[in-house]
């Protein structure tokens, strides 16, 4: 559950994670997230929130620094119509979830927005609606809670919680 940040269409990386930043840290690379479209978003965001776009979300490289950037400020969760394929392999295996909500542009900047993933619906709690959206599989929603693909896989290996293999 988290505050909708509100952006257009054709988001991409390198407004994601400028280029001119690319060799600092991700936690100082992640305070130019997104600053060029909204000088206070990186500020302003706060663990559990939710990025809100439009169609083609993190199109241009590939990237990963713009899904890094987007979970170490803290957002949960990215809805947008549509996303460029390669943010959304990346996003997924980093641990952040993306799901395609054709609604999104309905939604306002400062909505509060609950995600049920598994079952696949949204809650806008502000303006009282749902949304349905594709759920993500339970074997992704596990790669998800144990925080991306690598930890994920770390974690099966060693047979140690989260999608332990039988």
């Amino acid at each position: 559950m988290g505050r909708a940040f509100v952006f257009g269409d054709n988001i991409d990386t390198d407004v994601l994670a400028p280029g001119q930043f690319m060799k600092l840290g991700t936690a100082d690379l992640a305070r130019h997230c997104l600053e060029s479209l909204d000088p206070d978003f990186a500020a302003s965001v706060k663990p559990g929130d939710i990025l809100v776009a439009g169609r083609n979300f993190g199109m241009g490289s590939s990237r990963e620094q713009a899904a890094i950037s987007l979970k170490v400020l803290g957002i949960s969760a990215v809805l947008a119509v549509s996303f460029a394929r390669i943010f959304y392999r990346n996003a997924m295996n980093l641990g952040l979830a993306c799901l395609n909500l054709a609604e999104a542009p309905t939604i306002l900047p400062g909505d509060e927005l609950a995600i049920d993933p598994l079952v696949g619906q949204v809650h806008n709690l502000t303006q009282s609606c749902d949304y349905c959206v594709e759920p993500i599989p339970p074997h992704l929603m596990l790669m998800l809670e144990d925080g991306g693909l690598i930890p994920h896989l770390k974690r099966r290996l060693t047979g140690h919680g989260g999608g332990v293999m039988t």
